[in-house]
Order: structure tokens, then C-alpha cells, then sequence
């Protein structure tokens, strides 16, 4: 058992140096708490690992709480997750405040430009990495080409692509040897859950009372954003801007990429985009104090739940192993989230190299469509740059989202300057 003060220490570094995404952040803790400190066994890490996949809300983050639990308990879980969250929570609220004031001025917009583009590209390069570790076979397959069909065509709502697909994948695994019979803690578990979701509520009351117009909605949507987030950000993303885009308004199609970008430059997990979103909403509708408790808000919603699953669920982890249905449906999420992530590709594709999308509803089909004389070259230019450098040379995120805004300023100063 390792000390509040070591422990600390190790999560606050692990937290300063969490950018890259999940698969970065998670192979910066397998080497900070497996290979260098054996704070975790090989067979934990990957154990703890698969619990978090099927957990709704940022996997990473949830394993630092797992790694911190286990080592002092639940004060342990709530520094580990905690300073996992805390530094990229801070810059990105100090990013949104900044955005919320300056993004509608020229060389802001040009900047971002240039992050939409490289965007688009990183979202390509998440589906080729979960492609390959989804598409097991023809089944998963199927599912991810259904997924997509059912979100590009028909607007279906992600929840329900989501579970649907977790039920092919369970009833698709054959098995008659049920797992070993094991003595679980469902009485701890459950008054974990409780308390923790009367703290998570607390919130939501109080802005019920004092103040229902806007952070009302911002708070009961991002609560349901937590416990929809199976297979990542970047599955959730599409269904967010649908929401925060199309049917509150809160923000443009514009501003959630980037808010992408943002939270892609910025250490910890990417759906604090979530926070950005909040924050800049927040501004436009009553300036830096109403954006200050949006964000804090959504904080809120979004992550207390993380802490709620693991402290609630840790002790089931090792009674996991064998429970072959559960990787079934586990199995039928990811691919589910291959679809998902195509989507998305898509959808921020034709925002950002066209100039006009146009809706098509069309009796059940819900869907865009770009005008294609609406083309625009420079953002197809720096999207080809960031490709060469992420996919080609794999440069890091960071670096290549400094280059590709440089060259969208430099293009537009260029431009009024001749």
C-alpha cells in the first residue's frame, strides 16, 4: 500500500502527461504502474482494462481510478481519476473563456481552420486503429456497416445502435459451461451506488431551483451523455452534435470541431470536449459566470458516474473472467462503434471542405448531403498535410495541429495581404 503523498505524485504526473488519447494514455499508465512500479500485475492491468471497456464514459480515466483504488481505496480512486481529469479540465476551461471572447475574430478563425482540417484526419486514423482491433469477422463486420446505415441514413439514435448491438454480440456467443459460482459484495456495491448517485443528482436540484432555462437542460443532457459513452468520445461525438447542433442550438457544427481540437491538443480524456461545449455555450448565453458553472456543471454530470462504476464495480472485476455473454457484448459495441466512427468522419468531412450541407429528409431517411460546387481547396490542402503527417510519418497530435493552424493563418494573412 503505497502512501496519499506517492500516490499523488504518480497520478499528478501521469495526468500532466496524458495527451495522445486512450491508446496513449493507457500505454503511459501500463509503463508508470505495471513496468516501473508493479503497483499492478500484467493480469490486472488487463483485467481492469476490459471492466473499464464495458463501462460507459472514458476507459483510461476509469483505470486510473481502478490503479488509485486499489492501492489506498476509494481517497486512492478519487486522486487518481481526479488528477487524471483535473490538469486538461483546467486548460481547456482557460482555452473555452479565451474561445468564448476572441474565436469570432479573423486569425482566431483561420487558427481553427487549420485544427478542423487536422480533425478530420484524426478521426479517419481512430477508425483505422478500431477497425482493426473490432472487424474480428464477418458478424462484427455486418454490425459496423449496420451501424452506420442506421446513423448516416436514418438518424437512428446512438443509444439505441449501442444496445442493440451489445445483443447481437451476446446472443451471438454459444456456450453451455456456466462460470464458477463466486460469494459477490452486492450490498457494499449497491449502497456505493446510491450515495453516489444522490451526490451526482445534488447539482442537478439545485439548478432546478435557481436557475432552469439553460443549465437545467445543459445539465440532465450531459448526464445522459455519461451513461451512453460506451467505445469512446470519438462513438459519442456524432450523437453530441446532433443533440448540442440541431436540436438545442447551443452551439454551430463549427464550434464543436473545435472544441475537438482543443481537447485533442490538451492532456486527459477527450470528452472534456463536453466541457468546452458547455463553457463556450454558457458564454453566449450570459458571459463568463454562466460559462464558469456550465462547465463546472458538466464536470460534474460527466464524471462523477466514472467513479461511481468503479468504486461500485471493482470488487466484480476478477468475477468478470469467463463471463463469455458479457464479452459477446462487449465484442458487438466495438464493432457497433466502427460504424459509429465513420459517421462522424463524414459528418465533419462535409462541414468542413464544403461550404454548404444541405438536410435530406426524405420519408425515414435522415441525412446530408455537400454541395459539392461549395468546395473549399484550403481546408482539403492542410487535411492531405495532416494525413501525410499522422498516418504517413506518424508525427504526435500536438505537433501536427501546431503545423496545420500555422499554415491556415499564414494562408489567410497571405490572402489579405496580395
Amino acid at each position: 500500500m503505497q502512501s496519499l503523498k506517492i500516490i499523488t505524485q504518480v497520478f499528478g504526473k501521469i495526468g500532466l502527461l496524458s495527451f495522445g488519447g486512450p491508446a496513449a494514455q493507457i500505454a503511459l499508465m501500463h509503463r508508470e504502474l505495471v513496468e516501473t512500479r508493479d503497483w499492478l500485475t500484467e493480469a490486472q492491468f488487463l483485467r481492469a482494462l476490459s471492466f473499464c471497456m464495458l463501462l460507459p464514459g472514458p476507459e483510461a480515466m476509469q483505470l486510473a481510478t481502478y490503479a488509485g483504488w486499489k492501492q489506498r481505496g476509494i481517497i486512492g480512486g478519487l486522486i487518481g481519476g481526479g488528477l487524471f481529469v483535473l490538469p486538461g479540465a483546467v486548460v481547456i476551461m482557460i482555452l473555452a473563456l479565451t474561445y468564448g471572447a476572441y474565436g469570432s475574430l479573423d486569425w482566431m478563425q483561420a487558427l481553427f481552420l487549420g485544427v478542423k482540417a487536422t480533425v478530420v484526419i484524426v478521426v479517419i486514423e481512430a477508425l483505422i486503429k478500431v477497425s482493426r482491433r473490432a472487424l474480428k469477422g464477418q458478424r462484427h463486420f455486418i454490425i459496423a456497416v449496420l451501424a452506420f446505415i442506421a446513423l448516416f441514413f436514418f438518424a437512428v439514435p446512438f443509444p439505441f445502435v449501442i444496445l442493440v448491438a451489445g445483443l447481437i454480440g451476446s446472443f451471438a456467443v454459444q456456450t453451455t459451461a456456466p462460470p464458477a459460482p463466486q460469494r459477490l459484495p452486492w450490498r457494499s456495491s449497491g449502497l456505493i451506488v446510491l450515495a453516489g448517485l444522490v451526490l451526482w443528482a445534488v447539482p442537478i436540484i439545485g439548478v432546478w431551483l435557481l436557475s432552469p432555462a439553460f443549465l437545467l437542460p445543459v445539465g440532465l443532457f450531459f448526464s445522459k451523455l455519461a451513461v451512453v459513452t460506451f467505445g469512446g468520445a470519438y462513438a459519442v461525438l456524432a450523437y453530441m452534435t446532433q443533440e448540442v447542433v440541431t436540436n438545442f442550438g447551443w452551439v454551430t457544427t463549427d464550434q464543436m470541431m473545435d472544441g475537438l481540437g482543443l481537447a485533442e491538443t490538451t492532456p486527459g480524456p477527450l470528452i472534456l470536449a463536453t466541457q468546452f461545449i458547455a463553457m463556450v455555450a454558457g458564454y453566449a448565453q450570459g458571459g463568463i459566470g454562466l460559462a464558469m458553472a456550465a462547465g463546472l456543471l458538466t464536470l460534474w454530470v460527466t464524471f462523477v458516474p466514472c467513479f461511481i462504476w468503479i468504486f461500485a464495480g471493482a470488487p466484480l472485476i476478477d468475477w468478470l473472467e469467463g463471463r463469455l455473454k458479457i464479452s459477446g457484448a462487449l465484442s458487438g459495441i466495438t464493432a457497433a462503434v466502427v460504424g459509429v466512427i465513420g459517421n462522424l468522419s463524414i459528418w465533419f468531412a462535409a462541414h468542413v471542405f464544403f461550404g454548404d450541407v444541405v438536410n435530406i429528409n426524405t420519408g425515414p431517411i435522415r441525412t446530408i448531403l455537400p454541395v459539392f460546387t461549395s468546395l473549399q481547396l484550403l481546408p482539403v490542402f492542410i487535411a492531405t498535410l495532416a494525413a501525410i503527417m499522422l498516418l504517413r510519418l506518424h508525427w504526435g497530435i500536438v505537433r501536427v495541429l501546431i503545423i496545420c493552424g500555422s499554415c491556415s493563418l499564414l494562408a489567410l494573412t497571405a490572402g489579405q495581404a496580395l
